[in-house]
Formats: structure tokens, C-alpha cells, sequence
């Protein structure tokens, strides 16, 4: 089922998610409904706080992107990005690795908003799948770039957080128009 996708000026978008300690069949259910909006709304990753649940968990699918490239390393060796998409990352713990890379990056809680912005180029996540067991890996490229977009999402941090002050300041009115449509549409 498609889920409304909570926009800027939603308090939820702020707050940090709760652990899930256990697989039950509505985080099953949640689960598949994020990847049907995710897909539905033509993204890249939704995280529980995008769609009204302040929880631990995002979904994340890069295998349609051709022009931004990802790497995956499992165990030390190279795989093959598709080898875990769609991905599942619930109570994700993140550690960012390298040089700081820029690049463009857009949010579906802020439709048709786009900015650079800059980020470690890589990441080692450890994080359970959707049927709760640990996985661990270092991803580059795109996929490293949307984990860790997710990931801030999960801790109530938004990608304009990331924007330098002058990008901001250049987005700033479409910015507040969208916090105020969103605040108004959520007093009715």
C-alpha cells in the first residue's frame, strides 16, 4: 500500500527513531509499503520518518541509477551492487571513510529541491535485513551517498542541515514555502 510521504515543516521528519528489536509482521508490512511508495514517488531510499513512523529503518534501491555509480565491498571483496538490493537497513550503524565527495542530491520530503552537498565518500554499515539478521558491508559511490542521507534521516537530520550557507540561502524561499504549505495542510 502507497503510504503518504510526510514533507518539510512535518514535525516527524525531526524526530530520532525508535530500535526495532523484532520482525513482526506489521514491520513486515511497513517495510513493503515503503518500498511501493519509494518506487511509486521514483526514489532512490525512503526512510520510517518519511512516511509518518519514527522508527529505525530505511529501504534503499540504487539499481536503476547508470550514471552515478556505487561500489560494494562484502567481507573485503568487491560485489556486485545488485547482490543486496532492494536493501532493508533496520538500527543501521554507519561509519563514513574518506575524502569528503560533493555531489547533487534531492529528498522526496522536498519535492523538486535539489543541492550538492558534501558527504565521506564511503561508509561501513552494520544494520539487520528485513528478516532481522546482521549484515555488514563498505559501500561507495551513490549507494554510500544514499545510506548515509537515510541514515541521517533516521536521526532527525535533513539533507538542507548539509547544505553549505550560501546554497541555502539561494533555496531559502522554496525552502519556507514548503514548511508553510506543509504546516497548513497538516492544521486542516
Amino acid at each position: 500500500m502507497e503510504l503518504p510521504i510526510a514533507f518539510y515543516g512535518n514535525p516527524i521528519l525531526r524526530r530520532k527513531g525508535a530500535r526495532i528489536d523484532k520482525i513482526t509482521p506489521e514491520v513486515s508490512r511497513l517495510i513493503e509499503d515503503m518500498f511501493e511508495t519509494m518506487y511509486e514517488a521514483s526514489g532512490i531510499g525512503l526512510a520510517a520518518q518519511q512516511v509518518g513512523r519514527a522508527l529505525q529503518l530505511t529501504v534503499i534501491d540504487v539499481r536503476d541509477i547508470t550514471d552515478r555509480p556505487s561500489r560494494l565491498e562484502i567481507d573485503g571483496q568487491a560485489a556486485h551492487v545488485d547482490s543486496i538490493m532492494p536493501l532493508v537497513l533496520i538500527n543501521p550503524e554507519i561509519q563514513p571513510e574518506g575524502n569528503p565527495s560533493t555531489g547533487p542530491e534531492g529528498c522526496l520530503s522536498f519535492p523538486e529541491l535539489y543541492a550538492d552537498i558534501t558527504r565521506p565518500e564511503s561508509v561501513q554499515v552494520k544494520a539487520m535485513n528485513a528478516r532481522g539478521e546482521p549484515m555488514e558491508f563498505k559501500a561507495g559511490g551513490l549507494l554510500s551517498r544514499a545510506i548515509q542521507h537515510e541514515v541521517d534521516h533516521l536521526n532527525g537530520i535533513l539533507f538542507i542541515d548539509r547544505m553549505t550557507a550560501g546554497v541555502k540561502d539561494e533555496l531559502r524561499p522554496r525552502i519556507e514555502k514548503l514548511q508553510e504549505e506543509t504546516k497548513a495542510a497538516l492544521e486542516e
